[in-house]
């Protein structure tokens, strides 16, 4: 796995994984909003309720629960997602932010 991915095809690659190791895996996607951004973009959105900004990409499940951010090799984490990331791992909840580089370790979790 290189460091030359886009976060959302590392993303689709750790979701394809995790099912071929027979885990359970939501991601919520964005959905667009109809409106554009200065520059003409689409505005995309993914609607949330309450804390819901910055939850982790991934939630697997498979006799444990497993939370998971997908970064690119350059993201890093924003506010919303460092108080998630907290908040899990002061629950006990088991909390994963993953970079292609850490391909071996994303295996060794998912066996």
């Amino acid at each position: 796995m290189t460091t030359l991915v886009t976060e959302a095809d590392f993303l689709a690659t750790i979701i394809e994984y995790a099912q071929v190791r027979r885990w359970r895996v939501a991601h919520f996607r964005p959905g667009m909003t109809g409106r554009r951004d200065k520059d003409g973009k689409a505005v995309w959105v993914t609607p949330v309720q309450a804390d819901g900004k910055g939850f982790p990409d991934l939630v697997c499940v498979r006799g444990r629960i497993l939370y998971i951010e997908a970064k690119s090799g350059a993201g890093k984490l924003f506010e919303a997602q460092v108080g998630w990331r907290d908040a899990i791992i002061a629950a006990g909840g088991e909390y994963y932010c993953w970079r292609p580089l850490d391909w071996p370790t994303i295996e060794w979790v998912l066996e």
